[in-house]
C-alpha cells in the first residue's frame, strides 16, 4: 500500500504528466499553424507519450491500492517566437520533469517504498532519453539558427518518427 505522501505526490505527477501532454499537443497546433507538419507530428507523439506516461502513475497507484485524485490542468502557453524558443522551452520543461521524477525517488527512499522505487527507475530512465532527444534537435536547430532551408528539412525528419520510436523505451 502507499503511504498517504506517496500517493499525494504521485497524483501530482499525473496532474504534471497531463498538463505535459497538454503542452505538446498546444505546440503541435503551434506547428501546424506555421506550416510545419513534421514538427507538428513530432510533437503530437511527444503529447501521446505523456498521456501514456500519466496513465502508467494512475495504474499504478491503483496497484498499490490507492486511490487518484485528479485535478484541473493549468492552461498552457499556445504562442511561441519560433521553433528554437519552442524547443529551449521544452527542454527547460523535460528538465522539470526529470526534477520532479527526481523527487518523487526521493519520497520512495525516504519512505522505503522499495516498489515505487523499482517502478520509478523506468521514469529516471526515461527522463535521461527525453533530454537528449530534445537537446539533439536543439543543437541542430542552434546549427540552422532556426531557420531557412534546414528547418524544412529538420521538419521533413521529424515527419519520420513513428509512435513505435516514440514507445521503444516502454517497457
Amino acid at each position: 500500500m502507499l503511504s498517504k505522501k506517496m500517493q499525494d505526490a504521485i497524483n501530482d505527477q499525473i496532474n504534471a504528466e497531463m498538463w505535459s501532454s497538454y503542452l505538446y499537443l498546444s505546440m503541435s497546433a503551434y506547428f501546424e499553424d506555421k506550416g510545419l507538419p513534421g514538427f507538428a507530428h513530432w510533437m503530437r507523439l511527444q503529447a501521446d507519450e505523456e498521456n501514456m506516461h500519466a496513465m502508467k502513475f494512475f495504474d499504478y497507484v491503483y496497484e498499490r491500492d490507492g486511490r487518484v485524485y485528479l485535478k484541473p490542468i493549468e492552461e498552457v502557453p499556445t504562442d511561441w517566437m519560433d521553433t528554437l524558443t519552442v524547443f529551449e522551452e521544452t527542454l527547460k520543461h523535460e528538465q522539470k520533469v526529470t526534477s520532479m521524477i527526481n523527487n518523487l525517488m526521493e519520497i520512495a527512499i525516504e519512505e522505503k517504498d522499495h516498489a515505487t522505487q523499482s517502478f520509478l527507475k523506468w521514469y529516471v530512465d526515461e527522463q535521461v532519453e527525453e533530454e537528449a532527444s530534445v537537446n539533439e534537435i536543439l543543437d541542430q536547430l542552434k546549427l540552422m539558427e532556426g531557420s531557412g532551408h534546414g528547418l524544412f528539412m529538420l521538419d521533413r525528419e521529424m515527419k519520420g518518427r513513428s509512435a513505435e520510436s516514440a514507445d521503444s523505451s516502454e517497457e
